[in-house]
């Protein structure tokens, strides 16, 4: 899969980065972060620029989050379970999330870039939970603007070492994934513990 989507950066350029980025943020399983690591790299090569770069990175993220909204906002959590499985929204992944985002609340739509399995679904369930668009964009497409930044960013300094770097950050983000999921389910059940002992 990384061949097959640094091929076609290589051959369609910012066209390719746009909507890679785009259908990753979706639920396709895409490596976005190596994508922006390798953009960066192309941009100290000289190959792509940096303001072009960066402008269709975020508005391919920026379109991506968007359509997850407006999936959750027009046709409900129902159709999200029903059909999800395709694009890896699974009730159990969706549930966790759901979770989270009603106890972080916006911030998981701007943390939530940096979190496995967490950006792919946090704007559906901001779209499932009636979240209003300005509120949503202003967390979303803040999240997004510092992400494609952060690893542009990487990518462009380490230059030729940018596949090690991206192999190392993908590696280095699934435990940091595992780590933040493990402490906000262990604060969950915490709290419902807590609430049990009030009751009884």
């Amino acid at each position: 899969m990384l061949e097959t989507v640094i091929l076609w950066i290589t051959q369609y350029g910012y066209v390719a980065l746009f909507f890679l980025l785009m259908l990753g943020i979706v639920g396709l399983p895409i490596p976005d972060e190596t994508i922006m690591v390798f953009s960066g790299y192309l941009i100290q090569r000289g190959t792509f620029h940096a303001g072009p770069t960066w402008v269709t990175a975020f508005c391919g993220s920026v379109c991506g989050i968007t359509l997850s909204y407006w999936i959750g906002r027009k046709l409900g959590l129902p159709f999200v379970l029903r059909y999800g499985k395709y694009i890896h929204f699974t009730p159990e992944r969706l549930g966790k999330v759901l979770q989270w985002f009603e106890r972080v609340g916006h911030w998981a739509l701007f943390v939530g870039y940096y979190i496995a399995g967490v950006r792919h679904f946090s704007a559906v369930v901001a779209g499932t939970s009636g979240l209003r668009w300005p509120a949503f964009a202003l967390f979303a497409y803040g999240g997004a603007a510092v992400w494609v930044t952060t690893f542009l960013t990487i990518g462009y300094f380490v230059g030729e070492k940018w596949e090690v770097m991206a192999e190392q950050l993908h590696h280095n983000l699934m435990w940091i994934s595992v780590v933040v999921l493990g402490v906000v389910g262990a604060y969950l059940v915490y709290r419902w513990w807590s609430g049990r002992r009030v009751v009884h």
